[in-house]
């Protein structure tokens, strides 16, 4: 297990990380998301040993991170920056691997590197920015190590490339039942991977969740009225309280604890012209309860935008 307590870090007069607390079993794979500066990757060094924190600290089963080799040697973090030695090809650089993770596998290297289709002589220095993230999914993983941070990992690879990287990675850690930790900006990327899901913002740890459970305890209404009522009306009806209430001409839009043993019928005493249950994104929900604090961001994919900017 992973134990996260009481984590701060600043930098001069910067507090990146204000004590964030979490814990990640064995085995599952954590989606860490949040807004840009919000401080993810400072907190995966962190987790991964890279920086020492102000105060707090990280365990791993019960055995502290900084400044441990033994427990250091059972992780691998893959940064959004990546660095590979000057000149460095991949079989170089998985000779430099195999001197620090006595798990090292030059089996399971040579098997995604033939999977991927990459030239292990070529220097990495000429590889694409796409196929150096490849690459050091490939090292990484030839580690097999008990823990692996994959930080922004996705990021650059093209739509195809993507949906095979990520179909290795979560290969890999459900075959051996390993922890994962991944950071995105994007939670319809991690949304149907991770078991869990935490978002930081400003440096705090705003909300941490099981995916299937938050799923499941909330729900969204979309439903159109004969007649005008108001929000206060429309619970007062329903005997229910909307965490969430959009009104877009004669349309409304609902989000309300689960638990209605059936919404259609529930909804009957409005006199709706329609009622229609959708499915909650897991987007959505974070949205939402983000915007009832007072928070206001967006989580949109860099893809996404890119996409979008281009049509």
């Amino acid at each position: 297990m992973i134990k996260v307590t009481e984590v701060v870090k600043r930098f001069e007069d910067f507090e990146a990380l204000s004590k964030v607390s979490f814990e990640i079993p064995k085995g599952k794979i954590f989606g860490l998301v949040g807004s840009n500066g919000a401080g993810k990757s400072t907190l995966l060094r962190i987790m991964a040993g890279v920086y020492k924190p102000n105060a707090g600290g990280v365990t791993y089963d019960g055995e502290p991170i900084w400044d441990n080799v033994s427990v250091k040697e059972k992780l691998v973090f893959v940064p959004d920056e990546l660095y590979f030695l000057p000149g460095a090809s991949m079989n170089r650089m998985a000779r430099f691997y195999q001197n620090y993770y006595p798990t090292f596998s030059m089996e399971r290297y040579q098997e995604l590197v033939e999977q991927l289709r990459l030239d292990p002589k070529r220097k990495l220095s000429g590889f694409s920015k796409g196929m150096q993230r490849q690459a050091a999914t490939v090292l990484a993983l030839s580690c097999r190590p008990d823990y692996y941070f994959f930080d922004e990992t996705l990021d650059g690879l093209d739509p195809v490339m993507r949906e095979v990287v990520k179909s290795i990675i979560y290969e890999d850690i459900c075959e051996r039942n390993v922890t994962a930790v991944i950071t995105s900006h994007s939670l319809r990327e991690l949304e149907n991977t991770c078991d869990h899901l935490a978002l930081l913002h400003k440096g705090g740890l705003v909300y941490d969740y099981d995916v299937e459970s938050v799923k499941a305890s909330q729900v969204k209404v979309q439903f159109a009225l004969s007649k005008n009522l108001t929000r206060e009306e429309m619970e007062e009806k329903l005997a229910v309280s909307f965490q969430s209430f959009k009104q877009e001409g004669r349309v409304n839009t609902a989000i309300f604890d689960a638990g209605e043993k059936d919404i259609q019928e529930s909804f009957q005493v409005l006199e709706p012209l329609y009622v229609d249950v959708l499915p909650m994104t897991l987007e959505e929900l974070f949205t939402y309860e983000m915007e009832a604090l007072g928070y206001s961001f967006d989580l949109e994919s860099k893809e996404e935008k890119h996409e979008s900017s281009v049509q």
